[in-house]
């Protein structure tokens, strides 16, 4: 029995724009999967894609979708024995004929735009930038341990840090992996791992404040309606929120108020663990109600946005650049602040998600209970986030050791 291919306009859940995604269904022994094809279309235009007249943009689209049905169904013909795992390895096999380990970035690149997946898309194009930079043309066979430790040396003498460093070739990794699973390379060349190269993890900066520090924040006197004040009530709205992001922040709708909580998923969970997706239950205290009523859109319309971060209707790339842009305002704000305060750290949004995790856990809670409040997936992840508080409690230990004195 040979698998069903079909084109079908995918209305479960609409684009941030309206539009819904066109997709490859696959249906064998009654089981379903669907495959995007990295085109999105409103409902007028899958309609009119459909009728005796397609105009010449909407043909261009319609070659395109036909031509990732087609490349389904060749697949499925040439199969001997059907099976979803096989089926996927053959269709994600990326393009890249002449070895150009650009082409592997960009077509991955792609596919995560296609998905929504801005800042994941964001942070490979900035991996290929500085591959690209340390050396302009590179095919998969140039990734080897000798190359790579020869750019680890080159990023630092560019004064870049090892966690930079990190960041950069963790995407590399992973594209490896998939071109050894698409049969474009060998297992024999993978450079990373024991005995290989190790991607450096860089050393833990100490980023939370003391609960000193945020009281100097919270009373520090900004004037009412101003940038800086607004700066400042959003930096600790984070605080308070269980460190919540600002993506999330801007995400929020009043439907996820439901009395004194805040319910909600993690933007950057959501597609990675769809199927173990968790929602976050967030108290609001006074001081977080407060700061909704201050900031927040007099339409409480359910689906409307709490804060007017976002408009409804942007692109995933213009809600990826407004926030972003948000992000460098707040922070450009909150370290006038620190400044003025004479504090010594710099303080970001991300320092009110530190914060948050460290007074927790000075305040004797579980890392299990500050990693289902932060929201991370796996607990080695809230452990970094904790190793600097767990440096100072080495070092008071060690102090009492001498109280003798």
């Amino acid at each position: 029995m040979k698998p069903l291919v079909t084109l079908i306009h995918d209305t479960r859940r609409a684009k941030a724009n309206g539009s819904y995604p066109v997709k490859v269904r696959v249906t064998y022994n009654r089981k379903q999967k669907y495959y995007p094809t990295s085109v999105d279309m409103f409902e007028i235009e899958w309609e009119k894609i459909h009728g005796e007249r397609v105009g010449k943009e909407l043909k261009k689209t319609k070659d395109t979708i036909n031509g990732v049905l087609a490349k389904a169904q060749g697949i499925c013909n040439d199969l001997k024995i059907f099976s979803f795992q096989v089926f996927e390895k053959q269709f994600y096999k990326v393009r890249n004929i002449d070895g150009s380990l650009a082409n592997l970035y960009n077509d991955y690149i792609a596919q995560l735009k296609s998905d929504d997946r801005i800042s994941t898309a964001s942070s490979y194009q900035c991996s290929l930038n500085s591959l690209k930079e340390f050396k302009p043309k590179l095919n998969l066979e140039d990734i080897t341990v000798d190359f790579l430790k020869d750019y680890e040396k080159w990023m630092l003498k560019e004064e870049n840090s090892l966690t930079t460093v990190g960041i950069y070739l963790r995407p590399l990794r992973a594209l490896f992996n998939v071109a050894i699973a698409s049969g474009l390379a060998s297992i024999e060349l993978y450079p990373f791992g024991n005995k290989k190269y190790e991607i450096p993890s860089g050393r833990n900066i100490k980023k939370a404040l003391t609960l000193a520090d945020v009281g100097k924040i919270f009373n520090y006197q900004t004037i009412p309606g101003t940038t800086m004040d607004k700066a400042k009530d959003f930096w600790l709205f984070t605080y308070f929120s269980n460190g919540i992001n600002m993506k999330d922040i801007a995400l929020l709708q009043y439907k996820n108020i439901k009395g004194d909580f805040i319910n909600f998923i993690r933007s950057k969970t959501e597609n990675s663990t769809r199927k173990n997706s968790k929602a976050i239950s967030i108290f609001l205290n006074d001081e977080a109600k407060a700061i909704i009523k201050k900031w927040g859109n007099e339409d409480t319309t359910p689906t409307n946005y709490i804060f007017s971060i976002l408009d409804k209707g942007m692109t995933a790339e213009k809600q990826f650049t407004t926030i972003q842009q948000f992000i460098k305002t707040v922070n450009k704000y909150m370290n006038k602040i620190a400044e003025d305060l004479k504090l010594e750290k710099h303080v970001t949004t991300y320092t009110a998600r530190h914060t948050f995790s460290t007074v927790l856990k000075r305040s004797g809670a579980s890392t299990e209970f500050i990693s289902e409040a932060l929201g991370h997936s796996n607990k080695k992840t809230t452990e970094s986030y904790l190793d600097s508080f767990e440096q100072d409690t080495q070092k008071e230990f060690a102090k009492k050791l001498l109280e003798f004195k």
